[in-house]
């Protein structure tokens, strides 16, 4: 793993596992537990798009200039797949563009067959120091 932000406690509560971080390509890991699940017992939209912000953000991170920071300002989401408790899905998130002031960064999350789930095109924007 290249250079990671210091500190992932909302994916560290989810159970993101970040298995490989580059500035072009991150892919994490998360297995789908019940208490991330809707009543159905399938995960929750709101669990794809964390894992997509995450590895994106740390994309962008490792593309940034010393001392700066990045804030998510854009995400959108096509939900393509349904994933039920305790499959495994991986998150690769590669860059669209990487300027000076922001980066675009796409997320393909599939499950352990490798069928897409998740489609996530995020914005990040880059707050120089």
């Amino acid at each position: 793993m290249t250079q990671a932000p210091p500190s992932l406690p909302f994916a560290d509560l989810l159970g993101v596992d970040i298995v490989e971080a580059g500035p072009t390509r991150v892919l994490g890991r998360l297995t789908v537990r019940e208490d991330l699940c809707t009543a159905g017992g399938i995960l929750h939209g709101g669990v794809y798009m964390s894992l997509a912000d995450t590895v994106g953000a740390v994309g962008a991170f490792l593309n940034l200039p010393e001392g700066a920071r990045t804030t998510t300002i854009e995400s959108k989401t096509n939900f393509l797949g349904a994933v039920a408790v305790g499959a495994v899905i991986t998150a690769e998130a590669t860059p669209v563009h990487v300027g000076r002031r922001s980066s675009v960064w796409q997320t393909r999350i599939v499950d352990a067959s490798g069928r897409l789930a998740a489609l996530v095109t995020q914005t990040q924007m880059t707050i120089l120091p």
